[in-house]
């Protein structure tokens, strides 16, 4: 690790150590904004953002995201965890808290095509992504100076549909080996078997080259070109079994016309591709994504 991107991470943990993140879902009804709410400030917090939404008032799901801030939180995690439990049985809460400081370690694989793969490595060396990218995996050996000069272990694992399940075993004992969080598939160019899917589900982000559900699967962008449209774009979505038709995440879009080719709409898509993908990520390492159902709520 660069030691700027080093210093940048340790500052970012230090000025977070008392803040956490608290996610709920739950059936809408009265009171839940108040205790929660009342809950925190007995236990000596100070709310600094707070948001929610329902889907329907009377009898829909409710959802909120609060962070805040507690003093002395790091010896405070195991009572704070324990006194919320009568609450969350009340109002039928599924929720999460996460500790800011503690950096999710996250594994990037890629293909033969580095752009979104390079646009997270620089935005995890300015600072901007705070994760720990513990380690890229691909099966080609392209990128692997791109990773491998930032400090950062790649392992180089072949994989095609007739060694799918083999490929994904040696996958999982490196993930578990670098104590994976999540997985972003910078344009890895693989499906994966439902049971990979099942071991990480709603931690798979995944980047489409497309504006989905709009030419979903392989070559959209001669598909594109082929049905003559006047615009392109990129999806962001938690990765199912189905194949693009996890919950989307984050989509933007750019302007095309009859003089782009084929070449010329990939380089423009490839732009909104990374963004798109840098923004659904920096998303899920904050804790602003509640999946329901095939939907996101992102506060």
């Amino acid at each position: 690790m660069h030691t700027y991107t080093e210093k940048k991470i340790q500052a970012y943990q230090k000025d977070n150590e008392n803040r956490a993140r608290l996610l709920i879902r739950c059936p809408d009804q009265p009171g839940i904004v108040a205790t929660v709410s009342q809950f925190l400030y007995e236990h000596g917090a100070n709310i600094v953002t707070s948001d929610q939404y329902t889907l329907d008032p009377e009898g829909g799901q409710f959802f909120m995201r609060i962070e805040f801030e507690y003093p002395g939180l790091i010896d405070k995690k195991a009572d704070l965890e324990k006194d919320f439990t009568p609450i969350a049985e009340k109002f039928d809460m599924h929720y999460d808290i996460m500790y800011v400081h503690e950096l999710k370690n996250v594994a990037i694989f890629a293909s033969k095509e580095p752009h979104c793969l390079l646009e997270l490595l620089w935005e995890w060396e300015s600072g901007d992504l705070m994760a720990n990218i513990a380690v890229v995996v691909s099966n080609h050996e392209v990128v692997r100076d791109m990773v491998e000069s930032r400090g950062i272990p790649f392992h180089y694992i072949p994989a095609n549909r007739d060694i799918r399940t083999q490929a994904e075993a040696q996958q999982k004992e490196i993930l578990e080996q670098y104590n994976v969080d999540f997985i972003i598939l910078a344009r890895y160019m693989q499906i994966l078997t439902p049971d990979f899917v099942k071991a990480y589900k709603n931690q798979i982000i995944n980047i489409h080259h497309s504006f989905l559900p709009a030419f979903i699967g392989a070559n959209p962008y001669e598909r594109a070109f082929n049905r003559g449209v006047k615009m392109i774009g990129a999806t962001s979505h938690y990765v199912t079994d189905d194949l693009d038709e996890g919950p989307i995440i984050e989509q933007d879009i750019g302007r095309v016309d009859h003089r782009d080719d084929v070449a010329a709409m990939k380089k423009i898509g490839q732009a909104i591709e990374r963004s798109v993908l840098a923004r659904a990520v920096k998303w899920h390492l904050e804790d602003r994504i509640i999946v329901h159902g095939n939907k996101t709520i992102v506060f």
